[in-house]
């Protein structure tokens, strides 16, 4: 197993990390305890030392399933990260009643990699305003936590502020290879970097969505390497940039589990060849983006209704990978029926405003038709 050193921190960890938000489910929703710690089990065995959670997952059972099934392991065998609910903390005893409370669900009496959940502006200014950067630095004090940071969700600008306002002992990023400019990017990874603070990476493989594409997409993989997976690529390019200390990967079957243990068992880099034919990849994958909508927005309020940002989103990434179930969540589930782009009135307001000058009137039909019709399966 890949293994990782935390130079700063004098320890030694895993390069996969094993996420516990996407353990495999019951028809009725709740964890298939029974398939998880055989999977849990599974990883162990092979040499995963991280192992990461937090409050909400699967519905408030993943801490408790997941301290349940590490307590037959020694202690000092593994590392245990969890998160704090920032949005749940509206005074500061509200943060130190939610720890105590995950310490009871893991069973444990320290937790190792302790995060501030999901953080963005709004929420960095609210943990300031309220002192829970000092509550977890009495906390580490205490030893109840080893090692104190954040995971990220908003612009570079906020990264860089957040990153600077004091020394992290690590922080986690969402990183891979299409969206190297979304987020922190390259230019958080490149400031992490300098300033010496080790990266943990999440959706590495884009939530999935960079385990597989159209036939020849993937045909370029093959290509390759014919016997390793797609989803391989996505971690071994993130396993490739030095300050990454740890992979996360939200795995939900023994397929994932024994295909990731293959990739990280004998982890080898990218080599410059490689570097150059996923660039090519994406360059591809770039050019089949209908419209240039950036989402920021300047179009909305739709008097219709219709959310438009969220129909060229779904509509530039259906035409990108080319296979329905991309987006099929996101078509029928997430975007309410009133804001589909069958409800444009053709009103025409939105044009005025887009800075992007594009047509979006006529995009919005194409939109309806193109999804309505699944031209891509």
């Amino acid at each position: 197993m890949e293994t990782r050193s935390f130079e700063h921190l004098g320890i030694k960890t895993s390069l996969l990390g094993f996420g516990c938000m996407r353990f495999p489910t019951l028809p009725d929703g709740r964890i298939n305890e029974v398939e998880a710690e055989r999977m849990l089990d599974l990883a162990i065995s092979a040499g995963v030392t991280y192992f990461d959670t937090a409050y909400p997952y699967h519905g408030g059972h993943s801490e408790p399933f997941l301290g349940k099934v590490l307590k037959k392991y020694p202690r000092d065998s593994f590392y245990l990260a969890s998160k704090l609910p920032v949005w749940d903390v509206h005074k500061p005893e509200d943060a130190e009643r939610i720890f105590q409370e995950q310490l009871e669900r893991l069973q444990t009496d320290y937790i190792d990699f302790y995060l501030l959940h999901a953080l963005d502006k709004g929420r960095w200014e609210q943990m300031k305003a309220l002192g829970v950067i000092e509550f977890c630095e009495k906390l580490q004090k205490l030893g109840k936590i080893r090692y104190f940071g954040f995971s990220f969700h908003d612009s570079y600008k906020v990264f860089e502020e957040i990153l600077l306002y004091r020394v992290w002992d690590f922080c986690q990023i969402q990183y891979n290879y299409l969206d190297r400019n979304e987020q922190a990017g390259d230019e958080g990874y490149a400031l992490a970097e300098r300033l010496g603070v080790p990266l943990i990476i999440m959706e590495p493989i884009k939530g999935g969505n960079l385990a597989g594409f159209s036939n020849d997409i993937n045909q370029r993989f093959q290509q390759m390497s014919p016997y390793a997976s797609v989803a391989s690529f996505a971690l071994r390019w993130v396993g490739s940039h030095p300050n990454v200390k740890v992979i996360l990967s939200g795995m939900s079957d023994m397929q994932q589990v024994e295909d990731n243990l293959h990739t990280f068992g004998s982890f080898t880099p990218f080599s410059p060849a490689e570097y150059e034919q996923l660039d090519d990849i994406v360059i591809q994958l770039r050019s089949r983006v209908r419209n240039g909508c950036t989402g920021c927005r300047y179009c909305m309020p739709c008097p219709a209704g219709v959310n438009i940002p969220q129909n060229f989103k779904i509509w530039n990434n259906y035409h990108m990978y080319r296979t329905y179930g991309h987006i099929q969540r996101a078509w029928e589930k997430e975007l309410k029926p009133e804001e589909k782009a069958a409800n444009c009135v053709q009103c025409g307001k939105c044009e005025t405003l887009c800075p992007q000058k594009i047509s979006i009137r006529q995009d919005l039909k194409q939109v309806q038709c193109d999804l309505d019709s699944k031209i891509f399966q």
